[in-house]
């Protein structure tokens, strides 16, 4: 407590086992109580509230410290614990050697280093550096914006649900209008890359361990590949596969142990996957496709630099790939080569084909769509290419940051009728949510935004939709019913 008319306290919650690394302030001057939160070792957010009076502020901000005191908070020194390790991926990029430019129809820079791409029937997806994650239709009109606290790692999709990874070690479900912590990954994770198949988590980091974690954030399994800066994980229902620094290291999804291990010609830097293949770019100049059943490498396709991203058609009819010199690739599923275009504009980080368009996330932060059809990468060899557009950004542009709070929900006197409603609920320990709605079974599970339960609150949400694994996500707005 500091002196005055004005008081603080400081409290953190930093566990042994990593499952917590989180700091909580509240100041009192005067009339206003200011709370700021956050991961140990970050600026994190602020709210502001004003009381009647002195009185009333003062005992606003006691009970605030009684309820994290009692979540296991406790009074701390600020900054003598160390940050959560954030490792920002180091890459370099050359120019371009081809002697062609690929055929850009558009190009949209987000205003920082970028690395998440998704790309789905109906929008793109770019999640940058910044925090700054954006919706475009894919004639690249830019149609929404969100605001997460931290830089977006990757960004990955489980079926029609978006996720996002970030360096505050959450990840954030985009799905809804209002984007929501869905996992809270351990403090001592260095996270390098994400993956989620029906609702589990899996994240592959800085030492080489993968880290499995269930849809209500609870630790499943661990396991330490033999090789450390695993930029490669994918899962399907026979396993998950992990790439790293001495090849790619295939764990049965139950956590039963190795299927397979195969070293591959240079660290992983990236990884694709299709129904029976994975694909590995390294640093060695190639991309490597492995058999999902026995790990045996199937075909290679050799590029003229370190390979950062590679990507391919439906069904692997065509391997692309995106290297440390600005060209972006194409291969037969032989391994031929078919051509090579530089991108006009830094090397591809990640990249994902779509209906004969290949869309690159790349060094300086731009996501750009490129024409792959025969006909324009054709011509584009000939030295002919459309004029890329570039996409500015709308100032009247919606953004969406992430509910922190409760008190951040709308508040409705009643359900409205056909809508559903939860309820928060203390089991074996832990904050879970249960449809209380009528016809829906109390025992279902729900993937809820974490950070705005509260014991025994009710909830009204718009949508309910049914995934693998007996639970049940959260789609739509989110209000708390009185």
């Amino acid at each position: 407590m500091s002196g005055g008319s004005v008081s603080t306290t400081y409290l953190e919650l930093s566990q042994d086992d990593g499952t917590a690394h989180k700091f909580y302030e509240v100041t009192v001057d005067a009339l206003v109580v200011t709370v700021r939160y956050g991961r140990i070792g970050a600026s994190g957010q602020t709210q502001a509230t004003a009381f009647p009076s002195a009185d009333k502020a003062r005992a606003a901000a006691a009970k605030k410290v009684g309820e994290k005191v009692r979540k296991g908070y406790a009074p701390a020194v600020p900054g003598q614990r160390a940050p959560r390790a954030v490792t920002r991926r180091q890459v370099t990029s050359a120019p371009s050697t081809a002697r062609a430019v690929a055929p850009v129809l558009w190009r949209f820079g987000t205003g920082s280093a970028a690395f998440g791409i998704h790309v789905d029937d109906e929008h793109c997806w770019v999640g940058n550096q910044a925090g700054d994650v954006y919706t475009l239709g894919h004639d690249g009109q830019v149609l929404a914006r969100f605001n997460l606290p931290d830089g977006v790692k990757c960004l990955v999709a489980d079926d029609f649900w978006i996720y996002a990874g970030c360096d505050d070690g959450k990840v954030y479900d985009l799905s809804s209008k209002l984007p929501f912590a869905a996992y809270d990954i351990a403090a001592d994770v260095d996270i390098f890359w994400l993956d989620i198949h029906e609702g589990v988590l899996d994240v592959s980091d800085r030492d080489g361990k993968l880290t499995v974690i269930d849809h209500e954030d609870e630790h499943q399994w661990s396991r330490r590949s033999q090789g450390d800066h695993a930029w490669m994980v994918r899962a399907d229902d026979r396993a998950v596969y992990h790439g790293h620094q001495r090849g790619v290291t295939a764990y049965a999804p139950d956590g039963g142990g190795e299927l397979w291990h195969t070293p591959t010609r240079g660290g992983v830097l990236f990884g694709w996957q299709e129904d029976d293949t994975v694909y590995a770019g390294t640093a060695h100049r190639v991309v490597q496709r492995l058999s999902k059943a026995s790990g045996a490498i199937e075909a290679t396709y050799a590029c003229d630099s370190a390979v950062y991203a590679c990507a391919t058609s439906p069904g692997g009819r065509f391997v692309f790939a995106g290297d440390a010199a600005s060209s972006v690739y194409c291969f037969d599923q032989d391994g031929t080569r078919l051509w090579k275009l530089g991108t006009g504009g830094g090397s591809a980080l990640s990249m994902q084909y779509r209906d004969e368009r290949l869309y690159l996330v790349t060094t300086d932060g731009s996501l750009v769509c490129v024409d792959a059809s025969e006909a324009a990468v054709s011509a584009a060899q000939q030295g002919t290419v459309p004029v890329a557009r570039d996409v500015k950004l709308a100032e009247a542009l919606p953004a969406y940051a992430p509910a922190t709070t409760a008190s951040a929900v709308t508040a409705v006197a009643q359900a409205p009728t056909g809508s559903i409603v939860v309820q928060c609920v203390q089991d074996s320990g832990r904050l879970r949510v249960h449809v209380v709605s009528e016809g829906y079974d109390s025992s279902w599970n729900v993937q809820f935004p974490r950070a705005i339960r509260e014991p025994g609150a009710r909830y009204v949400v718009d949508a309910l939709h049914p995934a693998a694994g007996g639970f049940y996500r959260v789609r739509g707005d989110i209000r708390r019913l009185l």
